[in-house]
């Protein structure tokens, strides 16, 4: 089996995968506190509680885009996997020419679901992908990343309207609004975020699309997708696991070499 492990900045995403099938995922907090020990005992319970045998993992797979974090879950893989990670990054072999001024600087992230959504689509496409930042990343028609767009992610606009403003509550963005009138602060917020987001999201992937001269197909993945997606519809589709199967599509493409 194989353990894939996402770690963003909020959140960190695990998948297990059996003959390249996924067969169950979490979903944990990151924290750059968090011990091996920590890690040992959440992520065994997590195993455990799904009655997933841990000894019958053999591989483990990373993407990090916190690096203080990354000493302790290597770590925390020797010690209770005893299996040393492969970790995406320069010398990890890809299969995507990354046209950046400065490949290192593009976020692992970022290339595993660009990898992903290209052997999934085999076309020109834009990635987004709605985390702590919400990234638009441009696959071209031969399978190359050619660079995109970081913008503040919707969590951070609502923290920053609260923390910014005297009066204003802190929201939760769960659900689409019922109408772009709020009657009340709280439903004004709302409608504000989400209507306003949209529109960021549907406007820079109308200005990608005019700069490249092309109609491409627009994958969006991340914890708001769904609801994003829904008042945008320059968004085409939605897969809350593309960046777990992009470390799998990487993994297969390193393993010979472990």
């Amino acid at each position: 089996m194989l353990l894939a492990m996402d770690i963003g900045n909020t959140n960190t995403v695990l998948g297990l995968f059996e003959n390249d099938q996924l067969v169950d995922e979490w979903r944990i907090r990151t924290d750059v506190n968090t011990t091996v020990d920590e890690y040992g005992i959440t992520i065994r319970s997590l195993f455990a509680a799904h009655a997933h045998p841990i000894e019958r993992v053999r591989y483990i797979i990373i993407s990090c885009v916190v690096p203080p974090v990354l000493n302790a879950v290597e770590r925390f893989c020797k010690k209770y996997f005893s299996i040393t990670p492969l970790v995406v990054g320069p010398g990890i072999r890809t299969g995507m020419p990354i046209f950046y001024d400065n490949p290192k600087e593009v976020g692992a992230d970022r290339i595993v679901n660009a990898v992903a959504a290209y052997e999934l689509f085999k076309k020109a496409l834009i990635v987004v992908d709605f985390g702590t930042a919400t990234t638009f990343d441009y696959v071209s028609d031969r399978g190359e990343y050619m660079g995109g767009v970081i913008s503040p992610g919707i969590m951070i606009s609502c923290e920053a309207l609260f923390f910014k403003t005297s009066k204003l509550p802190r929201v939760e963005i769960f659900a689409r609004p019922r109408s772009v009138l709020g009657k009340n602060t709280i439903t004004s917020m709302n409608a504000g975020i989400v209507y306003g987001y949209a529109g960021l999201v549907e406007g820079i992937i109308n200005r990608m699309k005019r700069e490249v001269n092309s109609d491409l197909k627009v994958v969006a993945t991340g914890g708001l997708a769904l609801l994003i997606a829904s008042e945008c519809p320059a968004i085409d589709e939605v897969d809350d696991h593309l960046t777990l199967k992009g470390l799998q599509i990487i993994f297969d493409r390193n393993r010979k070499n472990l």
